[in-house]
């Protein structure tokens, strides 16, 4: 993928993905974007790939609210984004300094409706409110501590722009909270090989409805680069492997 220069502003060859790599970029891209950005606003819930349906107590993200990520990378958060730009739905991610297209693509984001600022620094609330007026799905990093007036704040203009934040760390106000307890990787074998699936847990929490909580095993991705729910019975039995033995509940003798 080759990139070139203007100024600030760093345009890729996929089609409206932009990156910009200072604040001043952003608004002369959000003013030539908007055209296409009001094109692609989202409808009341946002749709995500079957496998993540479960972390979410609606089945999708809820524009106007917030779901904070914690635990892990950058790989769920992409994740949690990609069936809504496929659907046409444009998606900003910022504060991801180094954020991989390649990465990004893989995880299934259509980078033809994803804009990146990388380093907002400072002003990464005035430029993820820009942005949260303009976009579907608003993917932050934010940088230091939110102070829950700061948070509120920003939700409000997600709520009125029908935004969904997802937001790589702890967020006050969170309506969902997701947090990677575990991660393993496979392909490794006895020390040597190359890594080919990577299997995480998900524990979810948050308020209303989300209170319930619940912990989630997903491929992100498995072997073959696809994200799905993971089976114990199932991935033993595609790899060759008998499941272990399961308990035998009988009558409890004395002995």
């Amino acid at each position: 993928m080759n990139t070139t220069r203007t100024s600030d502003l760093f345009v890729s060859d996929f089609p409206f993905s932009l990156i910009c790599s200072k604040v001043g970029g952003v608004e002369a891209t959000l003013a030539a974007l908007a055209p296409q950005l009001q094109l692609s606003r989202p409808g009341p819930l946002l749709p995500v790939l079957p496998a993540l349906e479960g972390l979410l107590p609606e089945r999708g993200l809820r524009p106007g609210t917030a779901v904070s990520v914690t635990g892990g990378g950058t790989a769920l958060l992409l994740a949690l984004a990609a069936a809504a730009t496929s659907a046409g739905t444009w998606c900003a991610a910022v504060g991801f300094d180094g954020l991989g297209l390649v990465a990004a693509a893989e995880a299934g984001v259509d980078l033809a409706h994803l804009v990146v600022v990388e380093a907002p620094g400072a002003q990464w609330p005035q430029v993820a409110a820009a942005l949260a007026d303009g976009v579907g799905v608003l993917l932050l990093r934010p940088t230091g501590a939110v102070s829950g007036p700061m948070a509120e704040r920003l939700v409000t203009v997600a709520r009125r722009g029908g935004c969904a934040l997802v937001v790589a760390g702890p967020w006050p106000g969170a309506r969902v909270r997701l947090e990677v307890v575990s991660r393993s990787w496979g392909g490794v074998g006895l020390g040597r090989g190359r890594l080919k699936a990577r299997r995480i847990v998900v524990r979810s929490g948050g308020r209303g409805a989300a209170a319930r909580g619940g912990e989630t095993e997903l491929w992100l991705p498995d072997a073959q680069g696809a994200i799905r729910a993971a089976d114990p019975l199932t991935d033993a039995l595609s790899a060759g492997r008998r499941p272990g033995p399961r308990p035998v509940r009988g009558p409890m003798a004395v002995v």
